[in-house]
């Protein structure tokens, strides 16, 4: 099954900060809160989108997801629906381990090279790819005139990015990107307004 290619630009934020994120911990489907520098990250973000536009906000089903699209939906005055297709990464048993340290024990560096030492009992990650994909998709789809901003997590929006960019890029908590499509190509930028 092929990841499948969104038919417009889409905006993507990783929800605000956990105190797993803060400790550097693989979190996968584990329903951590978020955190104070959470719940700050999300008013901040809302802030930011005031002026976006935005129309319509689907976010993953997990509770740090679920709180930040609820906030910035809020303030935007949109709608937020919630779909398990942009659920994060069950990383399996690697889930509650430290990243650098399971990252220095198999001896990669990079988003690439964690993405290859996944366990076998985690998802895979072209099924993460193309579940994301195929969610964002059918909600494109589905609201032609809406603005769309997807609250979701670091290994989906990094999949959907390194399938349609051909790149991983820096995520932060609680930052708006824009994955926009010119033609056939696909650029993420940081939303700025």
């Amino acid at each position: 099954m092929s990841a499948p290619t969104p038919s417009r630009s889409f905006c993507g934020l990783r929800h605000g900060a956990t105190d797993w994120n803060r400790e550097g911990r693989f979190q996968g489907r584990t329903d951590n809160p978020l955190n104070e520098d959470g719940l700050v990250q999300a008013h901040e973000a809302a802030s930011l989108l005031l002026t976006a536009g935005i129309t319509r906000i689907v976010s993953s089903p997990l509770v740090r997801a679920l709180k930040t699209a609820e906030i910035i939906g809020a303030a935007v005055s949109a709608p937020v629906a919630i779909d398990d297709g942009i659920i994060e990464c069950d990383f399996g048993s690697f889930e509650g381990l430290p990243v650098r340290d399971t990252m220095m024990k198999h001896g990669v560096k990079s988003a690439e090279g964690l993405v290859s030492i996944l366990p076998a009992d985690s998802e895979a990650w072209s099924v993460v790819t193309e579940r994301s994909l195929r969610c964002v998709s059918l909600w494109l789809d589905r609201h032609p005139g809406d603005h769309l901003l997807f609250v979701c997590h670091d290994a989906v929006m990094q999949a959907m990015a390194k399938s349609l960019c051909g790149s991983y890029f820096k995520n932060s908590h609680g930052t708006p990107f824009r994955y926009a499509r010119e033609g056939a190509d696909w650029r993420v930028e940081q939303v700025v307004i």
